[in-house]
């Protein structure tokens, strides 16, 4: 008997492991999505972490960031946002698979992409995603560890013999669809910035510069914008938390929040 309990917990440690080197669980679970009614949703990915990967997952900052966002853009711009009550934002959570969701979304956002995973089909649906239109905003890691682990993730939804991924400069339209943003920022999270009296880079020399990068087609055409070395969803989701921070942050972010929104819907 005792030769036979050490086979079956050689198996499920083998099987742990596996599954570890493939990517863990997608997370906590999530209320069910609400309705589509035709109006704009803040659609956010939910993802696996990697074994190896370097970033907490992808319900960072959900679900206020989604939901000020939202009421941002719904303030800001005339862009109707769907909703359920007076100052309650309707938004959705799903996974790449999630075929049927994800068409609905013309804009996704990822969270501490520097911890993602995908396998295959993930990829293939990414990849068939933003080749039909969508638009990917991957926002919240550092250092470069976090940047090398996403773009390898990346790749393989979008290879590298077919699509470039290079530094947004800040005269990109992007940057000047609604407000004109002349510097990108580096947001640090809350907690870090008040902790450190008023540090940004959360990992010191490594992430001491901001990046505004992308991944485009062959045609050139954008297709995902990545923020590293900077939080704008810790931008959206604090705003209320500490009026320094936001008077600090909060402008700055929704400037390049709005902006990326309007690029994605009309480009």
């Amino acid at each position: 008997m005792r030769a036979v309990w050490v086979a079956v917990l050689a198996v499920v440690l083998a099987t742990t492991a596996s599954a570890q080197r493939r990517g863990g669980r997608f997370g906590p679970r999530v209320p069910d999505n609400p309705p589509y009614d035709g109006a704009f949703q803040f659609c956010r990915i939910a993802f696996r972490n990697a074994s190896n990967g370097d970033g907490a997952g992808w319900y960072v900052d959900y679900p206020r960031a989604d939901e000020n966002l939202t009421f941002r853009l719904s303030e800001l711009t005339s862009i109707t946002v769907s909703d359920n009550g007076p100052h309650s934002y309707n938004h959705a959570v799903m996974n790449l698979t999630d075929v049927m969701t994800l068409s609905r979304c013309p804009f996704t956002m990822l969270t501490e992409p520097g911890g993602a995973y995908f396998d295959d089909d993930e990829a293939k649906a990414l990849r068939e995603y933003l080749q039909r239109g969508g638009f990917l905003w991957a926002d919240d890691f550092w250092g470069e560890y976090a940047w090398e682990h996403w773009v390898g993730e990346l790749r393989k939804a979008l290879p590298s013999g077919q699509f470039t991924i290079s530094d947004v400069p800040i005269e990109h339209p992007i940057f000047h669809m609604l407000y004109d943003v002349r510097e990108f920022p580096q947001i640090p999270s809350i907690g870090f910035w008040a902790g450190t009296g008023g540090a940004t880079s959360e990992r010191g020399r490594d992430s001491a510069v901001p990046h505004a990068r992308a991944a485009y087609d062959a045609n050139g055409h954008m297709l995902v914008f990545m923020s590293h070395n900077t939080d704008f969803g810790d931008a959206f989701e604090r705003e209320g938390d500490m009026r320094e921070y936001f008077e600090h942050f909060a402008g700055k972010g929704y400037a390049v929040g709005v902006n990326v929104i309007l690029y994605a819907m009309t480009h």
